[in-house]
């Protein structure tokens, strides 16, 4: 399985957010600058995560993005679906019953065998995303990550302000 890039960019973008001070926020411009990514890109990427209760945004000099909830109720599953959905990735199109070796439809009653598979993997995996919250993410940064990732997003944001971007 193969996600998109976005889904790289929102997950490093929640978790930047869980390090910030409580009710802190960060604009789209100062956490694209902080990870060097299109700014107008990530602000949609973003917007998805509120429309999934994950963030919330605000407006004004001292808006932008912080988190909907603690970070400890906010699963890496909910961030991921939020932008790349719910479905499986794999669709069985049922060729086992196409071309040469095809089989006749009464022996193909049950599930194709293969989908029961990449059914159960997909199930695994959101299971695996599922129990974890940005709170077990930030737990295993080396202990003086978040203060550096506070302190750097203040120059971001200084720079943001400077420059008349926020």
């Amino acid at each position: 399985m193969k996600l998109p890039v976005s889904t790289e960019w929102v997950l490093h973008c929640a978790t930047t957010l869980a390090q910030l001070e409580p009710g802190a926020t960060a604009s789209a411009t100062q956490l694209a600058q902080y990870y060097d990514l299109p700014a107008p890109y990530l602000a949609k990427q973003l917007q998805a995560l509120v429309r999934a209760g994950v963030l919330t945004a605000s407006t004004g000099p001292r808006g932008g993005f912080r988190l909907a909830r603690p970070p400890g109720e906010i699963t890496l599953l909910q961030i991921v679906e939020a932008v790349d959905g719910y479905s499986s990735p794999y669709e069985c199109r049922e060729i086992r019953q196409q071309g040469a070796g095809a089989l006749p439809p009464e022996e193909c009653q049950r599930t194709c065998i293969l989908a029961e598979k990449m059914a159960e993997a997909h199930e695994a995996w959101r299971r695996s995303l599922a129990a974890v919250s940005l709170t077990d993410i930030i737990a295993e940064l080396p202990s003086w990550a978040p203060a550096r990732t506070r302190s750097r997003m203040q120059s971001v944001a200084g720079t943001a302000a400077r420059s008349g971007r926020t």
